[in-house]
């Protein structure tokens, strides 16, 4: 393996370890990598609440337990911008009936 291609597997491992729940890489402190995942996990969780504001009133303080659940069983990919991951995370609390459930006559109660 050439000088690149050892840096660009290098920079995955360390992708992977800060983004997708991997190991962190060799020579890399493990708390430090431990500290900058939870920062970038709290930073994506707050755009998300920003974003939709009516997940984080409606689920209040399980807001984050539920968000981090979520960002550690889905990674964010490549290309997916915040909207969607927004709407990906409302996805994934219906799926698992987090969300109260609607009824069509609270349109017209409300």
């Amino acid at each position: 393996m050439n000088g690149r291609e050892e840096l660009a597997a290098r920079q995955a491992e360390l992708l992977s370890a800060l983004l997708a729940g991997g190991p962190p890489p060799a020579g890399f402190d493990s708390g430090r990598v431990a500290a900058e995942v939870r920062a970038l996990r709290a930073k994506r969780r707050s755009i998300v609440a920003d974003l939709r504001p009516d997940l984080f009133r409606t689920l209040g303080d399980r807001f984050r337990p539920l968000f981090d659940a979520y960002a550690e069983a889905t990674p964010r990919t490549d290309g997916t911008g915040y909207r969607q991951d927004a709407a990906n995370f409302a996805a994934w609390l219906a799926d698992r009936g987090e969300l109260p459930r609607r009824r069509w006559w609270s349109r017209f109660t409300s």
